[in-house]
């Protein structure tokens, strides 16, 4: 029973319960939508990047229970840590689907807006809660002031990997087969800034919404309490 308890602790730290809430709720909606109107394909991509969204939420729980587990071994964070980082721009992406909202046979206008904007939340929200996990790993390992260096970088390359992912169709594992041309169009708009006004304007304004709502929740977290 106690060790029940300690999960169900630990759990709790993770947000998990309002965060698999959340997910429950989404694909509520994506099948009552298929239901409704029969189209199986239609949003089915929601249900994908949901799925790449708790990847890194994943491996932030893996991270911070091999800290618990083996406080003293700090490099066994470094595997789920950079798993983390490769994955994470997936969560935030789902912001990104509103591009395909438009008015559809078989389901009100609303109904599609609400789907998106739950998936969207939940994906922001398990960004949000694996971020704060791995910060304050971070924190615990090399302080505060870097901490919040890891935390807005992180947050930065999130926006670069939405853009990425949005416009040039990169997926996070094509790093491990493609680097030289992903880098490569990380390249090209830092050579030619000024004919690259859309890679940056989308890249800084993504990260500067990130950065909002991590601020956000985490000041509604534990009021009095620091990271």
């Amino acid at each position: 029973m106690e060790l029940l308890k300690k999960f169900h602790r630990f759990l709790a730290d993770q947000s998990f319960y309002p965060i698999f809430i959340s997910s429950i709720f989404a694909l509520s909606l994506y099948i009552g939508r298929v239901v409704v109107s029969g189209a199986l394909v239609v949003y089915s991509n929601l249900v994908w990047n949901l799925f790449l969204a708790w990847i890194p939420y994943g491996f932030s729980i893996v991270a911070d229970g091999l800290y618990r587990l083996f406080p003293r071994r700090w490099w066994l964070l470094v595997a789920p840590g950079v798993v983390w980082l490769l994955f994470f721009p997936n969560a935030p992406y789902i912001l990104t689907d509103f591009f395909h909202l438009s008015p559809r046979p078989g389901t009100p206008l609303w109904y599609d807006m609400l789907l998106l904007i739950v998936f969207s939340w939940t994906g922001i929200f398990l960004a949000i809660a694996s971020l704060r996990t791995m910060q304050r790993l971070v924190k615990t390992c090399v302080g505060a002031i870097l901490s919040w260096v890891f935390a807005i970088s992180s947050l930065a390359l999130a926006g670069v990997g939405i853009y990425l992912g949005r416009f040039e169709r990169w997926n996070s594992w094509d790093i491990l087969s493609h680097s030289e041309r992903i880098l490569a169009d990380v390249i090209r708009p830092l050579a030619n800034p000024l004919n690259s006004l859309r890679f940056f304007g989308f890249t800084a304004l993504f990260t500067l919404f990130l950065l909002i709502c991590y601020l956000m929740f985490i000041s509604m977290d534990r009021p009095g309490k620091e990271i």
